[in-house]
């Protein structure tokens, strides 16, 4: 005859008695959630609506082709939007081109040590500064000590202390798209007489190229929209020119503005005028990130569909 453990007993019967009070809570929890989520969709949508409702107006093409002006009617983002593209595609060849290479070296090539570890750790870490620090020490690095190279607050200037504020998020991002692909793979490679190199660049990295294109974009899309680091580096609020296209050293060592920036100026200005034109260029900015977000998701499924 065998007897029940009591220890068993009444570990079963606590079970079952808080079993009903585990769903309540997890229904509680639930509902806190579906609510904090459509108290921010609710608040996206009316800051949206109310954007398109005082920037829509002015949204022409004379906009777009015109200078900024001290007359709201006049006022222009020619400037503001080609600067930002110059800005943008110097920023991605410098981040991406050193965050991959920095990402890839880290993951494949460093040895397990004290040091790599701790470089790992600060990596995480600088992915949370705040920007205002990033444009400060552009400031004194890109601005002031190579002055002769930049130019000053230049193009080049900006790119650069944009390139440092978004590397450590390229660099995580590649490092997780390198660990996401199997290890049989270069163990494969290994066997079969293959160099670290060779497998990395033969096998590794076209797997982990879409993950690494999909973070570099998602990092160039919070760089679009950030002001601090332009503000503290230089970029102008007027700009009634553009940087030449040819030579393309000269674009790059010329003075410059932004769409943040040329927001900030016109929603700065006391008149309401101002403000209305302000809200068309946030709506010029937002067109901006979301195509450069569709760029992100179309360049991920093509070359994802390439590798299948």
């Amino acid at each position: 005859m065998t007897t029940a453990d009591p220890m068993q007993e009444q570990v079963s019967t606590q079970f079952q008695t808080s079993l009903p009070k585990r769903y309540q809570q997890g229904n509680i929890f639930r509902i806190i959630s579906l609510i904090a989520t459509y108290i921010g969709l609710v608040v996206l949508a009316v800051l949206l609506i109310d954007v398109f409702i005082d920037g829509i107006s002015n949204l022409d093409w004379s906009f777009m082709t015109n200078y900024p002006s001290r007359k709201p009617e006049q006022a222009g983002f020619l400037s503001a939007w080609v600067g930002t593209i110059w800005l943008m595609v110097i920023t991605a060849i410098l981040s991406f081109v050193v965050g991959v290479g920095s990402g890839i070296f880290l993951e494949e090539f460093a040895a397990d040590t004290w040091y790599a570890k701790v470089i790992e750790v600060n990596i995480g870490n600088l992915a949370a500064v705040p920007s205002i620090i990033y444009g400060l020490l552009g400031l004194q690095a890109f601005v002031r000590v190579m002055q002769p190279l930049t130019g000053g607050r230049t193009v080049l200037a900006g790119s650069m202390t944009m390139s440092l504020l978004i590397l450590p998020i390229i660099i995580v991002a590649t490092r997780e798209a390198l660990r996401a692909v199997p290890d049989s793979l270069r163990q494969g490679g290994m066997a079969l007489g293959a160099t670290r190199w060779q497998v990395v660049r033969e096998q590794v990295f076209p797997l982990a190229f879409p993950g690494m294109l999909t973070g570099t974009i998602l990092a160039l899309s919070r760089a679009i929209g950030e002001t601090a680091p332009l503000i503290t580096v230089g970029a102008l609020t007027y700009i009634a020119f553009l940087p030449p296209t040819w030579p393309i050293w000269e674009g790059l060592r010329t003075p410059f503005t932004v769409m943040p920036i040329q927001i900030f100026n016109w929603v700065s200005r006391p008149q309401e005028e101002f403000h209305a034109v302000a809200a068309t260029g946030i709506i010029i900015l937002m067109v901006a990130l979301l195509l450069m977000n569709s760029l992100a998701i179309f360049l991920r499924n093509k070359f994802q569909k390439k590798l299948d």
